[in-house]
């Protein structure tokens, strides 16, 4: 009896020690956490939600769930959700600003096109003008 009672506290023991270390062995990614904000933030700097408003929206999207699952102290989910979050974020933000660079070209090409036009106008001789009496 006593033999069993000392196994079944043992096992008890061991099972309690399995579970903290499992716990204590994942820690809560902050880091990646902050980094995909940061990410998204500079994607929304970049025009991202003018430019890349898809892909802003799956970055928010993924880390909205990574913080439910860090608070839910899921840390490999929250990770992988993080990480996922980030490289949507850094995608938005190339693409806005991909975007953006396109916008300023045609811009560009629009200028230059009606001073190319401006130049190429006939020009109006000048007349003297006549003294009026």
């Amino acid at each position: 009896m006593i033999l069993r009672n000392s196994i079944l506290g043992t096992t008890i023991v061991a099972a309690v020690l399995v579970g903290v270390s499992a716990c204590a062995s994942t820690p809560i990614p902050n880091e990646k956490m902050a980094v995909a904000k940061a990410s998204v933030q500079r994607a929304e700097q970049a025009g991202a939600p003018e430019f890349a408003p898809v892909e802003l929206a799956a970055a928010r999207d993924k880390l909205a769930r990574a913080d439910k699952a860090a608070a839910d102290r899921k840390a490999d989910v929250a990770s992988q959700l993080a990480d996922q979050a980030n490289a949507d974020a850094q995608l938005a933000e190339a693409r806005a600003m991909q975007e953006r660079s396109h916008k300023a070209a045609l811009e560009f090409d629009a200028s230059m096109l009606a001073l190319r036009q401006e130049s190429t106008r006939p020009t109006q001789p000048t007349q003297p003008t006549q003294p009026t009496q």
